[in-house]
């Protein structure tokens, strides 16, 4: 086996199969009845950016999966890519009872009030995948606990190996999420972190383009910059599958074809367009990891009746890159994020 085979499933065993063991075992170790066993039904309400990405819709499935494998039953609230409407839905839960709550806030700062009225009930809040606040004013604030990747490696990884495919040379392109995402804004350091190393590269239009994590707006950017050029851009970043799917085909019929695009998610959509050819590489972000270790959390402090200081304030998750370069590491993602065991 390949040093980087190796490493990419021992990445993923390390948090998901550990993680799995551990939420399902250690109920009878730590004494607290599992699920099945008697024990009543946890209550949690969950909330992510969008159920119009592709991203959110599986950490909805992987929530509702496991919420069921550990008899936790689970309330949805879409948070619509809207971080006023999400505000809203979150502001008409916090006089209800929950033994605790998962959010990934569309926008940091924008959940911070509702959170606190969840801490002054007692009610533990653990965010996902990005800042609910600066992490100095977490705890205060009523968040027990960061679930989160790396983003800025994982667009270290993705954007370090566009610059291989094109030599380190010629025009990119960035297409970036929302502006006040904490994720999308830790993908931007990464991109700038990579691509100051190599001085012949130059970004078209001069830096990143926020498209909002909507595809159309991405495609139309996309190709407004396309068009703007004379010679043919050499790769792209984009900071979701999602947008690269729905951008790429602008492409055809261009003297821009044979450009390399490269993004972030690695979720099976993205999956099948690197086997297919039409995306060299992703860096994984592990929506069904996030979203399953945010439940497994809140399942041993309701369960256990955890205190918040025996929590770690930070959780990271792995984020592997995935390319045609090996075959049997993109086979395991294919089963480790499929919907029917959502653990990648």
């Amino acid at each position: 086996m390949s040093a980087s085979r190796r490493d990419f499933l021992e990445s993923l065993a390390i948090g998901s199969t550990g993680l799995m063991g551990l939420s399902l075992a250690g109920c009878a170790a730590s004494g607290v009845a599992p699920a099945g066993d008697g024990a009543r039904p946890l209550r949690a309400a969950f909330s992510n950016a969008g159920l119009q990405s592709t991203w959110c819709e599986l950490g909805k499935k992987t929530a509702e999966l496991w919420g069921r494998l550990l008899n936790i039953e689970i309330e949805w609230f879409d948070g619509e890519f809207d971080p006023g409407r999400q505000r809203d839905k979150i502001d008409s839960l916090t006089g209800r009872d929950w033994d605790f709550c998962c959010f990934q806030a569309v926008q940091i700062d924008s959940l911070a009030e509702p959170v606190k009225r969840l801490r002054d009930r007692g009610i533990p809040v653990i965010s996902m995948d990005t800042l609910l606040v600066d992490m100095d004013k977490m705890r205060n604030t009523g968040v027990w606990c960061e679930v989160m990747p790396d983003h800025v490696d994982m667009a270290e990884k993705s954007v370090g190996y566009l610059m291989k495919k094109i030599g380190g040379r010629g025009k990119v392109i960035h297409i970036g999420g929302l502006d006040g995402h904490s994720g999308a804004q830790g993908r931007r350091r990464g991109f700038e972190n990579i691509v100051e190393k190599f001085p012949d590269v130059e970004v078209v239009g001069g830096g990143v383009r926020w498209c909002d994590w909507k595809k159309e707006k991405a495609r139309n950017t996309f190709e407004a910059l396309l068009q703007q050029e004379t010679t043919p851009i050499a790769g792209a970043f984009f900071h979701s599958d999602d947008m690269a799917l729905g951008a790429i085909p602008a492409l055809k019929g261009t003297i821009h074809e044979k450009m390399i695009v490269v993004a972030v998610d690695g979720q099976k959509d993205g999956l099948d367009a690197i086997r297919a050819g039409t995306l060299a590489a992703s860096a994984v972000n592990p929506v069904c990891r996030i979203h399953q270790t945010a439940l497994f959390l809140g399942h041993f402090i309701a369960r256990n009746k955890e205190s918040v200081d025996s929590v770690p304030l930070e959780i990271i998750t792995p984020g592997p890159l995935v390319t045609m370069d090996d075959p049997q590491a993109l086979q395991a993602m294919y089963y480790l994020a499929d919907p029917l065991h959502c653990m990648v």
